[in-house]
Parts: C-alpha cells; sequence; structure tokens
C-alpha cells in the first residue's frame, strides 16, 4: 500500500511540476512590452528539457507501477524495486538509460544490505555499451573472490594469480582457455610493441627515438581499447605511465590489467576521457578503435584526444582497419582534420579473410599535435 501511494504522489508532483512550467510559460509568452511579427514565438530549450525529462519520469513510473487490481504477494514482489524508481529521478544518470528499462531494472534488481547477485552485474556493460551509465548500487555489497593471493607479481609479464578473478562473471573459467591472441598469454605479450615486421609496425624504442629528437617528453599516456594493458606494460620499462581503457566483455580483461600491476579504466568508447584538458604526452588507439565505430563518434572521440593532448603531444593510430574507398574518402578526411603534423602514415593490406573479402586495409599513423594554434 505505502509502495503504491508513493507512486502516486511522484506522479502528482510530476504532473504539477508539469502545468506550472506550462504556465511559466504562457505567462513569459504573453506579458511582452513589444509585439513581435512572429505570433509563435519558439519554445526555449531549457524548457523544453525540463519538459522531455519530467515526462519521461511519468512514462518510465506508469510502466512500472503496480496493479491495482491485484494485491496479493506473488504480484507485488514482481514490481520493480524501489531503487530502481528513485534512481531514474537523479540528474546524474544518462537520459539513455529510459531507453533500457529492462537492463536498467535486471541491474538494480538487489536485496539491500546483501551482496549484490552476479545476475544483476551482467547487466552493467550492456548498459555502458548502451549509453546509460548507471548510478552505482548504493545499498548492496560487490562480488569477490573468497581466494586471496599472499602475493601479486611485481614484474607486468609474470603469471597472475588466476584465482583472483571472479570467474562466475565470463564463461571461461581459466586464463588457458582463452584465446592467447586476446592479450592473456603473457609470454607472448611480453614480445609485443617490441620489434618490426612491416611498416604497419611502431616498435616503442622507434616511438621513444622520434620523441626524443622532436624535444617532446613523454610522461603520462593513455591507451585507449588497450585489453590487457600490454602497451601500458611496455612502458613501464620506459618510465612512462599509461593508463588503459577497456571493457570486459566475455573476459577478464580489466581484472586482468589489475593484476599485472596497472591501471584500467572501465569505460566503453563513445564516453568522455575522464583527464584533464592538456595534459596528457601519447595517446594510442589500439585495435578496438575501428571502422565499426559510427563516423559521428569516431570523430567526437578524435576531438576528445585533442582535448586531453598537450600541444607538442603524440596521437598513434595502431592498425585501424577499413575498407581502402573508406580511408581515402572518410576516415582519412577526418583524421586529418585534426590538422596534426605527419609522422608515420603507412597503409597496408589486411589479408586475413574478412580483410580479402571486404577489400580492407590497414592503417598505422603516428600524429603529433601543434604547439600553439
Amino acid at each position: 500500500m505505502g509502495f503504491t501511494m508513493g507512486l502516486n504522489l511522484l506522479l502528482l508532483l510530476a504532473m504539477v511540476a508539469t502545468n506550472i512550467l506550462s504556465l511559466y510559460h504562457l505567462s513569459t509568452t504573453m506579458i511582452t512590452t513589444k509585439p513581435t511579427g512572429n505570433p509563435n514565438p519558439p519554445v526555449p530549450d531549457h524548457l523544453l528539457r525540463q519538459l522531455q525529462t519530467i515526462r519521461a519520469t511519468i512514462n518510465h513510473l506508469t510502466r512500472h507501477q503496480p496493479n491495482p487490481v491485484s494485491t496479493t504477494p506473488s504480484t507485488t514482489t514482481t514490481t520493480a524495486p524501489s531503487d530502481l524508481l528513485l534512481y531514474t529521478q537523479l540528474s546524474p544518470i544518462a537520459s539513455a538509460c529510459r531507453h533500457h528499462p529492462d537492463l536498467l531494472h535486471q541491474y538494480m534488481n538487489y536485496t539491500p544490505f546483501s551482496p549484490c547477485p552476479a545476475s544483476s552485474s551482467s547487466a552493467g556493460e550492456p548498459l555502458i555499451l548502451r549509453g546509460c551509465h548507471p548510478l552505482p548500487r548504493r545499498r548492496c555489497f560487490s562480488l569477490t573472490t573468497n581466494k586471496h593471493p599472499s602475493q601479486l607479481p611485481a614484474n607486468p609479464f609474470s603469471p597472475v594469480p588466476e584465482n583472483s578473478i571472479l570467474w562466475t562473471n565470463y564463461k571461461f573459467k581459466d586464463l588457458h582457455s582463452l584465446n592467447p591472441d586476446l592479450g592473456f598469454d603473457l609470454k607472448i605479450e611480453k614480445t609485443r610493441f617490441l620489434n618490426s615486421k612491416s611498416d604497419l609496425d611502431l616498435p616503442i624504442s622507434q616511438l621513444i627515438d622520434i620523441a626524443k629528437k622532436s624535444k617532446s617528453v613523454l610522461r603520462l599516456g593513455l591507451d585507449i581499447g588497450g585489453g590487457t594493458a600490454t602497451f601500458a606494460a611496455q612502458m613501464k620499462e620506459q618510465n612512462v605511465t599509461v593508463i588503459t581503457t577497456t571493457m570486459s566483455l566475455g573476459a577478464p580483461y580489466n581484472e586482468m590489467a589489475a593484476l599485472r600491476g596497472l591501471v584500467p579504466l572501465h569505460m566503453p568508447l563513445q564516453q568522455r576521457l575522464p583527464v584533464f584538458d592538456g595534459v596528457v604526452d601519447l595517446v594510442r588507439c589500439g585495435h578496438a578503435v575501428n571502422r565499426w565505430i559510427p563516423v559521428q563518434a569516431l570523430e567526437f572521440m578524435l576531438y576528445d584526444v585533442d582535448r586531453v593532448l598537450r600541444g607538442g603531444g603524440f596521437l598513434w593510430v595502431d592498425r585501424f582497419f577499413s575498407k581502402s574507398v573508406d580511408l581515402d574518402k572518410v576516415y582519412g578526411p577526418l583524421i586529418g582534420k585534426l590538422g596534426y603534423k605527419k609522422v608515420k602514415w603507412a597503409v597496408g593490406k589486411k589479408t586475413d579473410a574478412s580483410g580479402v573479402k571486404n577489400g580492407e586495409v590497414y592503417l598505422t599513423a603516428l600524429l603529433q599535435k601543434p604547439v600553439s594554434r
């Protein structure tokens, strides 16, 4: 009964707020000292945003409101938890969340003051990838493994304690079951970024040499879509701190990076980089940055990279793949809009089955941001 009354009160408050906004807009358009020639002036953007937020809240509350006809315990237990209805009204929540109420309901469906259910945790990344960054579940405890390692490896290429990974979140139950190309075989990872087999490769030694010749110091870097953070591990050997953005889609990328003593940022490609303006010396775009990203989203990402890079810093596009014609007509000009100096620009054919079928090519580019504009 209390839950239903609370929902009705929220609906009433929302409708009252809508009416007040409507009256306010009506009064501001009627009380004018100078009549204009336009009988229907445009509605201010801030009022439209407020109205849309209120209407979305009303629609969401209405969908999850309990059925007043049936009040049996079995019916009321299947309704949305009060925490879900509360969080939908907090301003930090992304507007895209209202487009995925089922996933949000699954994510927020937990018993307060108890461990967070594993089934609800699985909805977190699908929400993030859809542009919804839900607030933390404030009254349940995140799951952890009950096996604590006695000692963590000091070398980022030493074997990690697999029992420190919460394997219930994944289909596979050990690192050996994963494809070694995904970055979990540290024997293979130890050799990456060190040698050059083609023009598409950029060894770290060459990168550091280029920076020295241009009198540009490398101290802090950002690796976008860096998997298990192998690039950060190699740069750590050069006393360069690199933070890695990564997701854990089907494999423990974040856990692996952390167990290696590196810093993973759990964030998708479309999110604003959580770094202040002009403080990063190097940004690398890894394999995750490719042609499947919508062009507009890729453009926004590149300009956000420009925001965080200092003058004289480097952008490394590492093996970006696309159709050859798209590279010439779309992606090449898109990158060129940044106005960066082309230190390296190498294009090579993508020779796997998909690459041959679709006429795809790889692009490796090292670009330097102008010191001043």
